[in-house]
């Protein structure tokens, strides 16, 4: 143990009610992220998705906050003392030697002599609290104290480092760098807290002082490790595989090991999972110090830590292995650049890891996942349908009188009861239902009556709209509600809208012929319209760019009373390449190139969820009907199905071989199309995949989940075009598929 703390010096400022700051004695905690009962709580809980840098909170004991809250700066070996306020309790390694006698005292449960020795020393019980309760600490506790009071004692007078937080008891929440308690970004006493680092923050924590000659051998010696573990432990041991490699090769760049470096990556970067391997070659042009500064791969991983979701088994299995090798450098690594997020229970398989792994920053938090969200739908408003002449009662051609036809009653469709999973009708500001809204959603519900009922037994026709000669290069289609437009980004900044029923589109007329119209008219809607430039397209110019999204939205959705936007959903970590709103509107889903898709309150702007799993950039998302559910698809080719109330993956669907670029539900949500670049059409049934799903609350606290080996049961039809990908998706409210997409002659 006393070799595992040679890297970092860690200074806290006490808050006193009066006076100037003092300083404490570092701190020893148990793990990286370790928090009470196996659960973490690193920093924000995906609250604003804003990624955190260099300041972060730790709650082992569920995050409440301590009488006095102690907020640590820490400061990597080498670099420029923190400046602080004069010792209370003499010489740096004089408060080390205390700090360890009375860490030893309390693992030796001599309880009596070190409240004495507290009270002789006047020192706060937060100063050891990360030692853990008596009789808590594992057994290599008491060599741990011995170990580190024998170092302390026997250092030449000046800065001390502390010990690296690896022993004392389970569920310590005094972890390096982390304050207890939530700590607001600003500047507590005389160390500035920053909310993000500046370049030269985030590259000075590589100037570690190893042996560059020994790196290839303390990975390789993790490596020999790892493969011999039992299978239970192997799987879940080999996540540290890739940020470890990562960030022991920029350790070598920084610090101007070139060869070192060359070396290191050609030798061990084959042996990573092949979803890294975009990130790799990135990676493999930092090849020189100044390769790193502005690169914003790199900045990204080293200001978001790396998240591990390990059992507690297989992390005191990693614990031991590095106690009794003394790897300094692996260490300082987890304790620096990874979040270990530990649970009780099984190990995972091999198959639940991969199902989850593969975003730009591991896996998410499962603190990340736990807000309460509103997935229900609103209840809708009043409106009555008026009968039409067929509906009505009469004789038909026999002279009998004729049926009415029963309402179907959609699975789909929105409650007109109240939904107990529903937000607050006036959570947030809905607009009032205008005279042509309900015209709409008169229509609306008339076309539900004819809905084909759809099933395995009962699959859509599919109607394709082929862009031909689309030199202009088709980058965005949309469909409105009712289907009679769609619309085409193009990568000439033009937007083209055609109308794909007989009624074609027309301009206003000139103001001076609005001038002598009849405003009181009941087609004053009509008249408006100048029948001389009816055209089945018209172009819409005004991009500067290529055009990468189309909508028609039958909403006020742009508040144009405001220049400055209304929220900003910050915290992905590369492209948003795709949104979409929820059926209840409280909320907003974006899928990014950082491989994980957030889900957003529209309330207050906060991350409510963090999914990942897909090993690509996200390209299409879409909700069920009934709001509970969210399916994904991505360049993996993969589909991926989320409960949105759980924050849990329910289902992947296999079968695509390239880019999945849309994704739609029928309106009755009991059929799934896809869409994909490998020109294929395919229909899944969604009401088998989510029937019987395991969401107890086991799997909710640990993640683990149990996806069916084959998908393709779930599979009801594949329809291939001859050289089209498919790049857009609609269910009509009939329940006619319509697909679009340009032809690409090979």
């Amino acid at each position: 143990m006393a070799a595992l703390a040679e890297e970092q010096t860690e200074v806290a400022v006490k808050l006193e009610p009066e006076g100037p700051p003092t300083l404490l004695p570092p701190q020893t905690g148990d793990s990286a992220g370790e928090g009470g009962g196996g659960t973490t709580n690193n920093g924000p809980n995906g609250g604003g998705g804003n990624v955190a840098a260099s300041s972060s909170s730790a709650g082992g004991d569920g995050g409440t906050p301590k009488p006095s809250v102690a907020v640590s700066a820490v400061a990597p070996a080498g670099a420029a003392p923190v400046p602080a306020a004069a010792p209370e309790a003499g010489a740096p390694h004089d408060r080390q030697t205390l700090l360890a006698v009375l860490q030893f005292l309390r693992q030796s449960n001599l309880r009596e002599a070190e409240e004495a020795l507290r009270r002789e020393a006047r020192l706060l019980e937060e100063a050891v609290a990360g030692s853990g309760a008596p009789g808590e600490a594992d057994g290599a506790g008491a060599e741990t104290a011995s170990a580190l009071l024998s170092r302390v004692t026997a250092s030449a007078p000046g800065p001390a480092a502390p010990d690296p937080p690896v022993s004392g008891a389970s569920g310590s929440a005094a972890v390096s760098g982390l304050a207890t308690g939530p700590a607001a970004p600003g500047k507590v006493g005389s160390v500035a807290v920053e909310d993000q680092p500046d370049v030269s923050a985030v590259l000075s924590a590589y100037n570690q002082q190893g042996d560059p000659t020994m790196y290839e051998e303390y990975y390789s010696g993790l490596k020999h490790f790892i493969e011999c573990s039992l299978d239970c432990h192997r799987a879940e041991l080999s996540q540290l595989f890739y940020p470890l490699f990562v960030h022991m090769y920029l350790e070598l760049v920084y610090n101007q090991h070139e060869n070192e470096a060359k070396s290191f990556f050609e030798k061990f970067h084959g042996d990573q999972e092949c979803y890294y391997q975009d990130d790799l070659r990135v990676l493999s042009s930092l090849t020189k110090k100044e390769h790193m500064k502005g690169n914003e791969t790199m900045l990204d991983f080293r200001t978001s830590k790396f998240v591990l979701r390990i059992s507690r088994d297989s992390y005191q299995l990693l614990k031991r292995h590095l106690q009794e090798k003394q790897n300094n450098q692996i260490w300082n690594i987890v304790q620096e650049h990874l979040y270990i997020d530990i649970f009780d229970g099984m190990p995972r398989s091999k198959q639940q890891i991969d199902a989850m792994v593969g975003s730009l920053a591991g896996e998410a938090k499962r603190e990340a996942n736990k807000s309460k969200v509103f997935f229900g739908l609103l209840k809708e408003p009043e409106i009555e349908v008026p009968l039409d002449d067929e509906d009505e009662e009469g004789e038909n051609e026999e002279g009998k009188p004729k049926k009415k036809k029963p309402k179907k009653d959609s699975i789909g469709s929105k409650s007109k009861k109240q939904d107990p999973n529903a937000p607050p009708q006036n959570r947030i500001p809905l607009p009032e239902l205008k005279d042509s809204d309900k015209l709409d959603k008169i229509m609306n519900m008339k076309e539900t009556t004819k809905r084909v009922r759809l099933g395995p037994d009962c699959l859509p026709s599919i109607c394709f709209y082929t862009f031909l000669n689309a030199y202009q290069g088709l980058t965005a289609v949309d469909v409105t509600d009712d289907s009679s437009l769609i619309a085409g980004g193009f990568a000439d900044s033009t937007v083209r809208v055609w109308s794909v029923t007989p009624k074609k589109l027309r301009s206003v007329k000139q103001a001076a012929d609005l001038s002598l119209i009849d405003k009181e008219s009941d087609d004053v809607l009509e008249r408006i319209m100048d029948e001389k430039t009816a055209s089945e397209l018209k172009i819409l110019y005004g991009h500067s760019g290529p055009v990468y999204g189309a909508s028609f939205s039958p909403d006020r959705l742009w508040a144009t009373d405001h220049y400055q936007p209304l929220r900003i959903f910050a915290g992905h970590l590369a492209d948003v390449n795709c949104t979409r709103f929820h059926p209840n509107s409280n909320y907003v889903a974006t899928g990014s190139a950082d491989r994980t898709v957030r889900l957003w309150d529209v309330l207050n702007g906060n991350c409510v969820r963090i999914f990942t799993g897909h090993k690509g950039p996200i390209h299409s998302l879409t909700f069920s009907p009934n709001g509970r559910f969210l399916a994904t698809g991505a360049t993996d080719g993969r589909v991926l199905l989320w409960d949105i109330g759980h924050g849990l993956m329910v289902g992947e669907l296999k079968g695509h071989s390239d880019t999945v670029c849309s994704l739609r539900f029928s309106r009755d949500g009991e059929i799934l199309a896809s869409g994909s670049m490998d020109n294929t059409v395919r229909l899944w049934d969604a009401i088998k995949a989510f029937e019987d799903l395991e969401t107890d609350d086991f799997t909710t606290a640990t993640g683990h989940i149990n996806l069916p080996e084959n998908s393709q049961e779930l599979l009801l039809g594949t329809y291939m075009t001859k050289s089209t990908p498919v790049v857009h998706l609609h269910f009509t409210r009939r329940n006619l598929v319509l697909a679009a997409g340009a032809y690409s002659p090979q």
